[in-house]
């Protein structure tokens, strides 16, 4: 049973051939695309992802997921925006060769009754999982903060509504808990059986970002744990050590790494992913 270790290279570089130097000099063999050339991957045109292709392809580099934005909009904004996302991105997938699709599950900015506000959000979802497996293609559900799928018991309410393996996933992001205020070991503990993938991304106990497994996010006991129960699946670097317009556009919360405040966001990247590697390696991950 494997991991699979990719990253948001556009964290490092806005274009492709940076990213692609960025992912190669980092060891990776993964990239997930969220943004290219300040394109969302969402918006991004069929010839610009062939070139994409080619370029990743004689690079011997691989798309892990799609970093979509989907879900990340508000529970009273018209649905049909993010359906049309999952529609261009199933047009990308063969061409991009990935299947996978990072989400989200809505904001609440009018602060509606949380009743209401889960049950369209699991309408939402519901349908959005309906038209991915119908499309081929594998939802991951990010726990973002601030949306419904925030707190790890609301997270697990949408486990246990759609978690398929065919179709709709769960992501474990470290810091998004903590920032969120919860402890994640305990998150851990209640979403172990029902978590399909992790984010790499850590912060400390003043929310500013770190390297994963420096900070409060209990990082290297969690992975160790999810080891010792035989866990496999994909690992996605999103350090934000530094706060780029790259970062900012996703709507990150927190602060950057103000001790790395010289360091050009390549360097911060680079940094986060040997970070990365020393750790899965300290753990005896099975990569």
């Amino acid at each position: 049973m494997t991991w699979q270790l990719s990253a948001f290279t556009d964290e490092a570089a806005d274009s492709i051939d940076g990213q692609i130097e960025a992912a190669l000099t980092a060891k990776l063999k993964l990239v997930d695309l969220r943004n290219v050339s300040k394109v969302s991957i969402t918006e991004l045109p069929i010839d610009a992802a062939k070139s994409i292709r080619d370029k990743l392809d004689a690079a011997g580099l691989a798309v892990g997921m799609f970093g979509s934005p989907i879900g990340k909009i508000d529970i009273a904004d018209e649905f049909d925006s993010d359906l049309k996302r999952l529609r261009h991105l199933a047009e990308l997938s063969p061409v991009l060769g990935t299947t996978a699709v990072r989400i989200f599950s809505y904001y609440n900015k009018a602060d509606r009754d949380k009743g209401a506000w889960q049950a369209e959000t699991l309408h939402r979802l519901s349908e959005l999982r309906d038209l991915a497996r119908k499309l081929g293609l594998v939802l991951y559900h990010e726990n973002e903060r601030l949306i419904f799928g925030d707190l790890c018991h609301d997270v697990k309410t949408i486990a246990d509504a759609l978690r398929d393996p065919d179709s709709f996933r769960m992501i474990f992001d470290f810091d998004n808990y903590n920032q969120s205020g919860q402890d994640t070991w305990e998150c851990w503990q209640l979403l172990h059986d029902q978590t399909d993938a992790f984010h790499l991304k850590d912060s400390d106990a003043d929310h500013q970002h770190v390297p994963a497994g420096q900070g409060a996010g209990q990082v290297e006991g969690i992975l160790a744990d999810a080891i010792a129960r035989g866990w496999a699946g994909m690992l996605g670097l999103e350090p934000h050590l530094t706060h780029s317009a790259a970062v900012m556009s996703t709507g990150a919360h927190g602060s950057g790494n103000e001790r790395l405040s010289d360091l050009s966001p390549r360097q911060t990247f680079q940094l986060a992913a040997d970070a990365a590697h020393a750790l899965l390696a300290d753990i005896s991950a099975p990569m």
